[in-house]
C-alpha cells in the first residue's frame, strides 16, 4: 500500500500545476534507475538464499515430493490453465497468454509465512509454503524465459528442446549450488577465529552462484542459490561456531527484511504506471485469470497430493492444510518484476506489453488485497493455530509441574529478599492456583499411550543431545568432522524417532557406531597396500567421536532423570533409560576395546578435552566478572589473552602410533608359542590391523579364506549347522580352516567391537611351513575347544562367565 501510494502520489504531482516544486522528487520516484534485470539480480539472491538458510533441511527432505510438486508441477499447471482460460477472450496469441500465465504462476511466501508465524500456525504448513517458494520462482522464470524468447523471435516452441533445457537448467544448477556451497564451507572451516570473514563469505556466496549460473553457464541462478543455501543450512551448524551461526542467522533475517520491504515498495510504485489505460474488459480478464489460477492450484493440491500420500512418496497433507495452501498462493514482487521485464523489452509489441502489464498487476493486487487480507481468518477458522492433541496434553503437564516449581522458588527468593508477607501470599497464591488449575485439566496420562510418550521422550532426548553437541562445539580444538558426524547422527535419531518411534531411534544410534565408508576405505588401504596414514586419521577421529559421545550419554542420563522423569512419569523413564543404557553399553564396548590397546593416546586425548573444557569455563568466569563490574576491561583483555595463549598450545595435534605394540600382542598368542622373537618381528611387519564392529562378517561359508584374524580383543562366532563356536582373545579365526583345505565350514561374525590382527593367508601358510610348532599349537587349541575345555577369555567387555553381553549378541543377530 505504501508503494502504490508513493507511485500514485508522484504521478499526481507530475500532472498538477500547483506542485512544481516537487516535480524533481516525483520524477525520481517514477523513473527510478532500476531495470527488471537489476531488480532480480539485487534482491532475488538474498530472498532465495535466506529462505533456504532458514529451512530445516532434514525435515524438508521428508516433504521433497510435496515441495517439488508444488514448485514445479503446480507452476506448469497454473501456466497452462491460466493461458488456456484467457486465450478465447484476450484477443492475443496462445503463446502470449501462456507467457502471462508463467508470470503470475510464481507465489510469494513472505506475507503468508509472516501471517503463519504471527498466529502460531502449524510449523509443517509454514515449511511447505517456504519450501515451495524456494523452487517455484526458478520454475516460473525458466518457463517465462522460453516463452518470452518465442514471443520476441516469432518462432514456435520446440517442446522436446524446451523440456531438455528445463531439466538441464535445474540439474546443472543443483550441482553447481551444492559444490560452491561445500567449497565455501570448506574455506570457512579454515578461517576459524575470523567470524567477520566467515559471515562475509556467506553474503558473497548467493551472488557468486547466481551470476555464475545465470550469466555464464546458462543454468537457473535461482535453483543454484537455493541449493547453496540448503547446503549451508544443512552443514552450517557443524561448521560455524554456535555464536557465529546465531549471528549469521540474525544478520540474514535483517537483510531479508530490508530486501523484502524494498522489493514490495519499489515494485508496487510501478503499479500506477502499469495500470495506465486499463479498461473494463481488462477487469474481466483479470477476474478470469484469477479464477483460473485458483482452480489450477486447487486441482494440483487436491488432485495430486493424495496420490503422493497413497504411493508413500510423501506424508499425507490434511485437508485444512490444503485449503490454506490453495487460498494462500499470493503473488508479489517477482511477478511485478517479470511483468516489468516484458514492458521494458523493445522487441515486444505495445499491445502485448499493455496486456501483460495490466493483467499481471491486477492479478497481484487481487491476491494481496483479497486472499492476503482474509488468510488470517481462514487459518483461525480452520483452527490451524491450535496445538496438536499431544502438545495440548503436554502443555497441561508441563505447566502443572513447572508452575509448582516456580512457586517454590519464588517463596525461597521472597524470604531471602525480605518481601512482605502480603506480597508473598498474593503472588505465590496466584502461582499455586494456576498450577492446581493446570493439574486438574491435565489429561496427559489418558490422552497419550505409552508408545506415543516413549516417542515423545526419544525426540526430546535426541534434541537435547543435539543441543549438548552444539554447546560442546564452542570448545575450540574439537574436530569439525567429528562434530559434523555427531550432529548428523543426532538429527537422524530425531527423524528416526519421529517416523518409527523407538525402532527408528535405535537404528540411527547403531549407524553412528558402525565404521563409516571412509573408515572402511582407509582400513582396506591399510590391509591391502600398507598405506597407514588414512587409517591413522580415522582412528584418531573415532577415538574423539567415542569419547564425546560417551560424555554426552552421561549428560543425557542425568537429563532423563532430573528433567524428563517428572513430566513423563517413572514407567516411560524406565523404558527410555533402558534405551540410553544400551547406548552407553555399546559406547563402553567400543571405547574399551580401543583404550585397552591405545591406553596412552586415550589418556592424552581425554586430558586434552578436559583442559579445553577448563579453559572455556575459565573464559566464562572472566566474562561474568566483567559483567558484574568486578574487573576492568583492561584486566579482562589481559586475562583473556592468557587463556588464548594456553589454548593455542593445545592446537598441536596428538601423535597416534597405529602399530604400537603389535609385536608384544603377537607374543601373547598361544598359537605362536615357541616361535622365536625374530620370526614374530618379521610377522609383525607383514600383518595389518582390523577393527571389527558387531555383526560384521569376517569369513563367509564355503568361500576361500583370504585372511586369518588373530583376535587381540573382542568376540567372534562361527555358525555351523550342528552348533556355534565362539572365538575370543588369543584365538586365530580361520586358522583351522586353512589347515583343512582353505575353506570355512560356516560364516564367522563379530559379536562385539573387536581389535584384530589380519594375517594374509600366503603369509600364514609360509609360517606353518617354516615353523611346524604353529600348526601343532593351533591343532591342540582346536581339540581343547571341541572338548569344551576352552572358553573365550580376556574380553574387554564380558559378563562374569565370559560370555558376550546380551546387547552385543542382540546387535549381532539383528
Amino acid at each position: 500500500m505504501v508503494g502504490i501510494g508513493l507511485g500514485l502520489g508522484a504521478d499526481l504531482v507530475l500532472h498538477s500545476s500547483y506542485t512544481d516544486v516537487l516535480d524533481g522528487a516525483a520524477e525520481t520516484l517514477l523513473d527510478f534507475p532500476l531495470t527488471s534485470e537489476a531488480f532480480l539480480l539485487i534482491f532475488l539472491p538474498i530472498l532465495v538464499f535466506q529462505g533456504a538458510l532458514a529451512i530445516d533441511v532434514r525435515r524438508l527432505a521428508h516433504e521433497t515430493a510435496t515441495v517439488l510438486l508444488l514448485a514445479v508441477v503446480a507452476v506448469v499447471v497454473s501456466t497452462a490453465t491460466i493461458g488456456l482460460a484467457l486465450f478465447p477472450f484476450a484477443g492475443q496469441s496462445l503463446v502470449v497468454c501462456l507467457l502471462l500465465g508463467s508470470i503470475v504462476a510464481t507465489t510469494d511466501p513472505s506475507a503468508v509465512a509472516g501471517i503463519f508465524r504471527e498466529i502460531g500456525a502449524a510449523t509443517r504448513l509454514t515449511r511447505l509454503v517456504e519450501g515451495e517458494a524456494l523452487l517455484n520462482d526458478a520454475a516460473a522464470i525458466a518457463i517465462f524465459s522460453i516463452l518470452l524468447a518465442s514471443v520476441t523471435s516469432h518462432h514456435p516452441i520446440a517442446l522436446n528442446s524446451a523440456a531438455l533445457d528445463f531439466v538441464t537448467s535445474f540439474g546443472g544448477a543443483i550441482v553447481v549450488g551444492v559444490a560452491l556451497g561445500r567449497l565455501t564451507l570448506l574455506a570457512i572451516a579454515n578461517l576459524s577465529g575470523a567470524p567477520l570473514a566467515e559471515v562475509t563469505l556467506t553474503l558473497a556466496l548467493p551472488y557468486v552462484v547466481y551470476i555464475l549460473c545465470d550469466e555464464l553457464l546458462g543454468f537457473s541462478g535461482v535453483v543454484a542459490t537455493a541449493a547453496a543455501g540448503l547446503t549451508v543450512s544443512a552443514y552450517g551448524p557443524s561448521t560455524f561456531r554456535p555464536q557465529t551461526w546465531r549471528f549469521l542467522n540474525e544478520l540474514w533475517q535483517q537483510l531479508v527484511f530490508w530486501a523484502g520491504s524494498l522489493v514490495f515498495v519499489l515494485a508496487t510504485m510501478l503499479v500506477p504506471r502499469l495500470l495506465i489505460g486499463m479498461t473494463r474488459w481488462d477487469c474481466v480478464l483479470i477476474v478470469i485469470a484469477s479464477v483460473a489460477g485458483l482452480v489450477a492450484r486447487a486441482a494440483v493440491v487436491f488432485g495430486i497430493l493424495p496420490l503422493l500420500a497413497a504411493t508413500r512418496l510423501s506424508p499425507p497433507v490434511p485437508n485444512p492444510f490444503k485449503i490454506t495452501m490453495v487460498w494462500g498462493g499470493l503473488r508479489g514482487a517477482i511477478t511485478l518484476a517479470l511483468a516489468l521485464a516484458v514492458t521494458e523489452n523493445q522487441r515486444v509489441s505495445a499491445q502485448v506489453a499493455h496486456f501483460v502489464g495490466i493483467i499481471a498487476t491486477g492479478f497481484v493486487l487481487i491476491t494481496l488485497l483479497l486472499n492476503g487480507t482474509t488468510l488470517r481468518y481462514l487459518v483461525l477458522f480452520l483452527k490451524l493455530d491450535q496445538l496438536s492433541p499431544i502438545d495440548q496434553a503436554l502443555r497441561h503437564q508441563v505447566l502443572g509441574i513447572g508452575l509448582a516449581q516456580v512457586a517454590h522458588r519464588t517463596r525461597d527468593l521472597s524470604d531471602e529478599l525480605g518481601f512482605s508477607p502480603a506480597a508473598r501470599a498474593s503472588t505465590i497464591g496466584l502461582l499455586e492456583k494456576r498450577a492446581a488449575e493446570e493439574q486438574s485439566a491435565n489429561t496427559f496420562d489418558t490422552a497419550l499411550g505409552d508408545r506415543q510418550r516413549v516417542t515423545l521422550a526419544l525426540i526430546t532426548i535426541a534434541n537435547q543431545e543435539r543441543s549438548l553437541l552444539l554447546d560442546l562445539f564452542r570448545i575450540q580444538g574439537l574436530s569439525r568432522r567429528v562434530m559434523e558426524m555427531l550432529l548428523r547422527s543426532a538429527e537422524s535419531m530425531i527423524d528416526g524417532a519421529r517416523l518409527e518411534g523407538r525402532y527408528g531411534y535405535v537404528r540411527a544410534l547403531r549407524r553412528r557406531l558402525r565404521p563409516s565408508l571412509r573408515f572402511r576405505i582407509a582400513q582396506a588401504l591399510h590391509h591391502h597396500f600398507h598405506i597407514d596414514k588414512p587409517l591413522m586419521h580415522c582412528m584418531m577421529e573415532r577415538f574423539e567421536t567415542l569419547i564425546i559421545a560417551h560424555l554426552v550419554s552421561l549428560s543425557l542420563m542425568r537429563f532423563m532423570h532430573e528433567r524428563m522423569e517428572p513430566t513423563l512419569g517413572r514407567r516411560i523413564s524406565e523404558i527410555v533409560s533402558e534405551v540410553l543404557g544400551r547406548q552407553r553399553k555399546l559406547l563402553d564396548d567400543a571405547l574399551g576395546t580401543l583404550r585397552l590397546h591405545y591406553h596412552g593416546y586415550s589418556e592424552a586425548l581425554e586430558g586434552r578435552i578436559l583442559r579445553q573444557i577448563a579453559l572455556r569455563l575459565e573464559g566464562e568466569e572472566y566474562d561474568e566478572l566483567l559483567a558484574d563490574s568486578l574487573i576492568s576491561e583492561e584486566l579482562h583483555r589481559e586475562l583473556y589473552r592468557d587463556v588464548e595463549k594456553r589454548r593455542s598450545r593445545l592446537d598441536t595435534p596428538l601423535t597416534f602410533d597405529l602399530k604400537s605394540g603389535i609385536e608384544q600382542r603377537l607374543r601373547r598368542f598361544p598359537g605362536l608359542a615357541g616361535v622365536s622373537d625374530a620370526v614374530v618381528h618379521d610377522l609383525a611387519s607383514k600383518i595389518s590391523l582390523h577393527f571389527a564392529s558387531p555383526g560384521e562378517v569376517l569369513i563367509r561359508r564355503d568361500r576361500p579364506i583370504r585372511t586369518v584374524y588373530a583376535i587381540v580383543a573382542g568376540l567372534a562366532e562361527l555358525h555351523v549347522a550342528e552348533h556355534d563356536i565362539q572365538f575370543g582373545a588369543g584365538d586365530m579365526v580361520g586358522a583351522a580352516g586353512v589347515l583343512m583345505g582353505g575353506r570355512s565350514r560356516g560364516t564367522v561374525r563379530s559379536l562385539q567391537f573387536g581389535h584384530l590382527l589380519a594375517i594374509p593367508v600366503p603369509v600364514f601358510k609360509r609360517l606353518l611351513e617354516d615353523h611346524p610348532i604353529v600348526r601343532h599349537n593351533i591343532e591342540e587349541r582346536s581339540h581343547q575347544r571341541q572338548k569344551g575345555l576352552l572358553e573365550p577369555t580376556l574380553l574387554p567387555t564380558r559378563q562374569a562367565d565370559g560370555r558376550p553381553t546380551r546387547a552385543a549378541i542382540k546387535l549381532a543377530v539383528d
